[in-house]
């Protein structure tokens, strides 16, 4: 009997909790289909559906009349035998079926990404394949949804497998030299390493060079709305978000933390922030006037780390606010708020004329802030990075691959080239990565 028979069969709802007309309870591992017979006998062809009427055998109770759906190995979504039961969606139907199945043997409770991680170690997918799993189910925006389906599809995977296969054959060549030093082997082979890693070298700067698209687009382009108190700033938050998130108030130093809105502008997920107004003069106070200071260097801070910083000024105010003005940079996009009391365009070139009192200039607005959006998401063919760890082990790759060009002796420089191709094998799973699967797995939901 081989170690998979003796491992647990694992189930758990994998659709949504809540009542529903249909949900959907996943079994997968060696004893999957023992308890599917044990609730309903009969003869059962792997990926044909059938109507069941599902029977307790010890109470008699039927749990359901459900549709079953079953799956041998390896052909499954976790490469073990998997068998979906489509039921109806009333909690006692589910939790009479979570509950039986409990109750058979060598079944548990699956744990979060649980499904997942069992089709990673099947060798159903590889690791950035699984994380894009996880990214689709949580995608919110239509961009975010196809970057996910382009992981998990294998964009990544096949990008790095073609690095490492590349390498891999470099080094065969290095350690042909390095072994074989007296054998008739063709002079062009080490001036024909040193420019195949040349260019592999200029690829990974390329790869790593992508203005950090593929993370914005998974967690959130970081936008910041900052200005002198009194600009309008919460007010534009609860316009753009439809809701009231922030607390509007003629009373100057009302905003003292930032207050974040996840936003969808044309398809792109916006992290929006609302800011403290800019009062320099405020800051290193003491007693309460401190509480004001914090919120202040929160914001400063804050305009520093966005991707778009949208400056808001008050278009009704006797002077442009001059804090606002040393903000001015590439990221920044100038927006002057209340120009239905000023009457008149904006006196800045460029900027914007808005007034979220009367709802005026919005489609100007998230068109303009659109087009920053789709400035920073670089257009290309190849895929994008997505994660820290992704990028922190390509670095850690080109770094190795840079150093063995100038390696004072060929071991060292196959040492080299071989770590590359350690750190490139990180990412997808290949090589040490177990200390990372808990951490990975268990961001995903359970039942998946």
């Amino acid at each position: 009997m081989s170690d998979h028979d003796y491992s647990p069969t694992i189930f758990a709802l994998a659709s949504a909790h809540g009542r529903a007309g249909v949900a959907v309870i996943r079994v997968s591992g060696p004893k999957s289909w023992n308890s599917l017979k044990t609730l309903a006998e009969g003869q059962y062809k792997p990926r044909l559906a059938s109507l069941r009427r599902l029977i307790d055998p010890d109470s008699r109770e039927t749990l359901d009349e459900a549709l079953v759906l079953p799956f041998k190995a390896p052909h499954s979504y976790t490469g073990e035998d998997t068998v979906e039961y489509h039921l109806h969606g009333g909690r006692a139907v589910i939790e009479s079926m979570l509950s039986f199945l409990a109750s058979q043997a060598r079944h548990r409770m699956a744990e979060p990404g649980e499904f997942t991680r069992r089709a990673f170690e099947n060798g159903k997918m590889d690791l950035t394949a699984a994380e894009g799993v996880a990214d689709l189910i949580d995608a919110e925006t239509q961009a975010q949804k196809i970057q996910a389906l382009s992981q998990m599809g294998g964009a990544l995977s096949k990008l790095y497998e073609g690095w490492s296969e590349t390498l891999k054959n470099t080094l065969a060549h290095m350690e042909a030299d390095i072994e074989f030093p007296d054998e008739d082997l063709p002079d062009e082979i080490s001036p024909a390493v040193v420019s195949g890693l040349k260019t592999l070298i200029n690829e990974i700067h390329e790869h790593l060079n992508d203005n950090r698209k593929g993370e914005r687009l998974r967690d959130g382009v970081q936008v910041a709305i900052v200005g002198a108190p009194n600009a309008g700033k919460s007010s534009l938050v609860n316009a753009l978000s439809q809701r009231d998130v922030a607390i509007v108030s003629d009373m100057a130093g009302t905003t003292r933390d930032i207050i974040e809105v996840h936003l969808d502008i044309g398809g792109y997920p916006v992290i929006l922030s609302d800011t403290a107004g800019l009062r320099p003069e405020q800051l290193g106070e003491s007693g309460h006037d401190a509480l004001e200071s914090e919120g202040i260097k929160r914001a400063l801070t804050r305009a520093r780390e966005a991707d778009i910083v949208l400056l808001l000024f008050d278009g009704s105010a006797q002077d442009i606010d001059p804090h606002s003005l040393n903000l001015i940079d590439e990221r920044a996009l100038l927006v002057f708020n209340k120009m239905d009391e000023a009457g008149a365009d904006a006196p800045m070139d460029g900027a914007l004329s808005i007034s979220v009192k009367q709802s005026l200039g919005f489609d100007t607005l998230l068109s303009a802030l659109l087009d920053k959006i789709k400035a920073l998401m670089i257009s290309r063919e190849a895929p994008s990075l997505t994660r820290a760890r992704h990028r922190q082990n390509v670095e850690a790759a080109l770094e190795a691959l840079e150093r063995s060009l100038n390696a004072p002796l060929p071991e060292l420089m196959a040492e080299d080239v071989r770590l590359a191709i350690r750190h490139i094998g990180k990412i997808t799973g290949r090589v040490d990565v177990e200390d990372l699967l808990d951490v990975i797995f268990n961001d995903f939901c359970i039942g998946k």
